[in-house]
């Protein structure tokens, strides 16, 4: 299948000051905040909890099977939009890629439209997308409530990865559902392996983007879940655009070794770009690939990610969403949608990707035969 790559012009972006713990905790957008609670239900021992997560993650591969029910291809020969946030992220590329592999298979074409990365490159993208007049759209990688008004007025129907704080509809943005891995198992799943691997001592710096509503969540749910451990201390909650990485990170990462010494012993990220970034700084200071720090992410697990867990370069995990799967769940909830049929409901699970269970190639790809099970669904196989 051809892909249409079309790049949108973007505004300057004036820098401001870094907001408050406080101002990034109440900053919804206009949703309403989300009722579960940041940390795991009934967690007494959080050490034990914690090896025993990281444990059962290891060990088990299950809970990437999508539904089987049919859900006939309604529309072939058409065009999505895919409005990626920032097509320099790795994440949103492979999900891009997996919509693309599931489009080709149902019958549409897809063209893409990158955000570059802030507000108004993703606002300009959207619009532009919306002027294709295509099937449908696909929001990859950036909260729907930031765009809201300009969805709601699309009049093709939307959905979004990562578009919102939890999977399933996202009615006041004009979402039809939201495909994502459950934030907060993301989140406490990789600082889970903080806690376990450091025996309930983990001294802890954790890394957000305020830009996204759902790496502000994934943040608080790791700094919640490392302050259970009465032997753990959180250093910081260090807010930095994910697309700014490799200009802030060496100076950021400098200063968080002169400003805690030996007590830095993780970096606990919500996206694996900061710790590609932040190697330099690390190699200055004499510090080793492998650790301490440990640099943990919550999410998404790319090819560099994952090449430098197989080498020991500077990060030793990553919490993984089976990203291409998502892309054809995508396109399978754009399929119910124009039918106007209801979302699937499907959760998929994420991996913890260690030296242990990294995979040989560039993304995880979880063997549930996926592919074969959505085309059985549209009729396509």
């Amino acid at each position: 299948m051809k892909i249409v790559a079309l790049l949108v012009a973007v505004l300057a972006v004036t820098a401001c000051a870094s907001p408050t713990v406080a101002e990034l905790e109440g900053r919804r957008s206009g949703a309403s905040s989300p009722a579960r609670p940041l940390t795991p239900p009934g967690v007494t021992d959080v050490l034990a909890d914690a090896r025993a997560r990281v444990e059962e993650n290891l060990t088990g591969r299950n809970g990437f099977t999508p539904p089987s029910q049919p859900s006939p291809a309604v529309r072939g020969g058409g065009t999505i939009a895919f409005v990626a946030a920032d097509l320099t992220n790795g994440g949103v590329n492979t999900v891009g890629q997996g919509v693309s592999e599931a489009a080709a298979a149902i019958g549409w074409q897809v063209v893409l439209f990158d955000g570059k990365g802030n507000a108004q490159g993703r606002a300009d993208a959207l619009n532009q997308a919306i002027a294709l007049r295509p099937a449908g759209i696909v929001l990859g990688g950036f909260d729907a409530t930031e765009q809201a008004a300009t969805i709601k007025q699309a009049g093709v129907p939307v959905v979004g990865w990562h578009a919102g704080t939890e999977p399933g509809p996202i009615p006041h943005a004009g979402v039809f559902t939201n495909v994502t891995t459950d934030p907060l198992e993301v989140a406490w799943l990789a600082a889970a392996y903080a806690v376990a691997e450091s025996g309930g001592r983990a001294g802890v710096v954790v890394l957000t983007d305020s830009q996204y509503e759902i790496a502000v969540r994934k943040a608080q749910a790791m700094r919640a879940y490392v302050e259970l451990c009465s032997g753990c201390t959180v250093l910081s909650y260090e807010d930095s655009p994910i697309s700014d990485a490799d200009a802030r990170m060496p100076s950021l990462v400098s200063s968080l070794l002169q400003r805690n010494g030996d007590r830095l012993g993780y970096l606990l990220g919500v996206n694996g770009n900061y710790f590609g970034a932040a190697k330099s700084a690390l190699r200055d200071a004499g510090r080793p690939g492998a650790g301490p720090p440990s640099s943990i992410a919550a999410g998404d697990g790319d090819a560099a990610e994952f090449q430098r867990i197989r080498t020991g370069d500077y990060q030793a995990a990553t919490v993984a969403e089976p990203m291409l799967l998502h892309g054809w769940q995508l396109v399978d909830e754009l399929n119910r949608a124009v039918a106007g049929r209801d979302p699937s409901g499907f959760v998929a699970k994420p991996a913890l990707i260690t030296q242990r269970s990294v995979p040989p190639g560039a993304v995880f790809d979880p063997r549930s035969d996926y592919r074969e099970i959505y085309r059985k669904v549209w009729g396509k196989s």
